[in-house]
């Protein structure tokens, strides 16, 4: 295989066994943002089924989600239009020992008061091919458990490839900065994109293993002992179907 090809889907079975160690370090990070109140924003952006969602969820999978909090904002109303643009977003900004995750775009000059604010915001774009995309919207189209995933917006992007292009390239070219600049991640591979993702956040954000008492389960008290299944008769039980 020549070094423009390609590397081969990564299997499920690899996958899975990737993203458990990453997910049990992302639980070690948790533990340290908590104990050390850090503030962190991750904003992910990229083309219309990149796979943004697929890889938030990956990451928040086993996490807390008090402290790993996820804010897909939707569409503004008349009045917020009329808002200055950071007034929408200020609300899901993170207090200490918070982690937010949420799809917006940044001026330079905003990003900087949030990072001079002690806030570590960290900017990832997934990047999709042309064919892969369409294939990802075929499959929307024919599966009904898929439908939901597209909208007049999606089917928009398609047709104008080449303008999204554009617009992507002139925000980075306005919006890579040195002191915040954008982390791009190949998702033609979903499974290969989460795990290039999370174990890129890792690097990003320096941790450590938090030692914790090993807990142990106390006695139950037979004080005030009865037959708690008593109450629970005659009571409407749903159905063991499986």
């Amino acid at each position: 295989m020549s070094a423009d090809e390609p590397a081969a889907r990564m299997k499920r079975k690899v996958y899975e066994k990737e993203l458990a160690k990453l997910q049990v370090q992302l639980c070690h990070l948790q533990e340290w943002v908590k104990a050390n109140k850090l503030r962190v924003i991750v904003l992910f952006e990229g083309r219309d089924a990149a796979g943004k969602g697929g890889t938030i969820k990956a990451i928040t999978e086993k996490v807390s989600p008090r402290v790993f909090r996820v804010a897909a904002l939707p569409a503004p109303s008349d009045r917020e239009k009329t808002q200055l643009f950071l007034q929408r977003y200020m609300q899901h900004f993170p207090a200490g020992g918070e982690i937010v995750k949420r799809f917006l775009s940044l001026c330079p000059q905003i990003e900087k008061y949030i990072i001079d604010g002690g806030i570590i915001l960290i900017k990832l774009w997934l990047e999709v091919g042309m064919d892969e995309q369409e294939r990802r919207f075929e499959a929307r189209i024919n599966d009904p458990l898929r439908h939901w995933k597209l909208s007049p917006m999606d089917l928009e992007s398609y047709r104008r490839w080449y303008d999204y292009s554009r617009a992507r390239d002139l925000m980075f070219k306005a919006t890579n900065s040195k002191h915040a600049p954008w982390h791009v991640i190949r998702s033609d591979d979903k499974r290969r994109a989460r795990l290039n993702c999370i174990a890129h956040l890792l690097k990003l954000i320096p941790y450590k293993r938090m030692q914790k008492d090993k807990v142990k389960l106390p006695q139950r008290s037979d004080k005030g002992r009865y037959n708690d299944q008593t109450g629970l008769r005659g009571m409407t039980f749903v159905a063991e179907s499986y």
